[in-house]
């Protein structure tokens, strides 16, 4: 057989063919004098093997440990290793089907945010603070919320989330100030009213939590995109809450 006869034979192409060959699958035959290749029946057995394991989901390193093993000691070992790895795949799949289910929902009920898509808790917190005002500060907020939604793990994004929900009536007054911060000055007096007012919207919690400018990438990120006055403000807000943390513990000791 010629290279298009095995291959039409097994169910592959000659490409796949030429493949096995230059990665050590498939030997290379014995060529006839005109120098094509001549396939006999024990290469296409191996190369109807190869093609199902490679279906079977095993990558060619897989199936070339597969194919070193004479008795077949090794697939019992290999296919049961695929198996738990396709498990857990369609664990993973079943979650984000289950993800995606509720967020349909939401979005067929217009609760679906701009931001979206949002884990159900940060869809919450941001259906309590309504429809997302003319604010550029309102939308730096929000964005810097949705990627903390990505990257935080879940447990830890629905515990500080839930410290947030109490914060929503004071957001548009804290946008406010600090939109009206966008062109002044850090030594304007109005830094000093709106970091109060953050400050005091703030939980404990939160406040401590968040990364202090230096501290990280994402931190850095956020005040960097934020004008002179509003950085102030939100580093002095953070110090106060410190503050505040510290002078209560100090209260508790005594």
């Amino acid at each position: 057989m010629r290279i298009g006869e095995i291959a039409a034979l097994v169910g592959v192409t000659p490409r796949a063919v030429r493949h096995y060959h230059q990665s050590g699958l498939l030997p290379e035959p014995a060529r006839r004098a005109n120098g094509y290749r001549e396939y006999g029946i024990r290469d296409a057995v191996l190369l109807a093997r190869i093609r199902r394991l490679t279906e079977l989901g095993l990558g060619l390193d897989e199936v070339r440990g597969v194919l070193a093993d004479d008795e077949g000691r090794g697939l019992v070992e290999v296919l049961q290793e695929l198996e738990e790895d396709l498990a857990r795949q369609e664990a993973v799949i079943r979650e984000r089907r289950e993800r995606l289910g509720a967020l349909l929902v939401r979005a067929r009920d217009g609760l679906l945010p701009a931001e979206g898509p949002v884990s159900q808790e940060l869809g919450e917190l941001l259906a309590g603070l309504g429809p997302a005002p003319d604010s550029p500060m309102a939308a730096k907020d929000r964005e810097i919320l949705a990627l903390l939604d990505t990257v935080v793990p879940d447990d830890e994004r629905a515990r500080l989330i839930g410290l947030l929900h109490g914060t929503a009536e004071y957001a548009h007054e804290v946008y406010a100030r600090l939109d009206a911060l966008a062109g002044a000055e850090p030594d304007d007096p109005r830094v000093a009213e709106a970091a109060g007012v953050l400050a005091a919207c703030l939980p404990d919690e939160v406040g401590m939590e968040l990364p202090a400018e230096g501290t990280s990438g994402l931190a850095d990120a956020f005040f960097g995109d934020l004008a002179p006055a509003q950085s102030a403000a939100v580093r002095l807000a953070l110090r106060l809450v410190r503050d505040r943390q510290h002078q209560q513990r100090q209260g508790e000791d005594r």
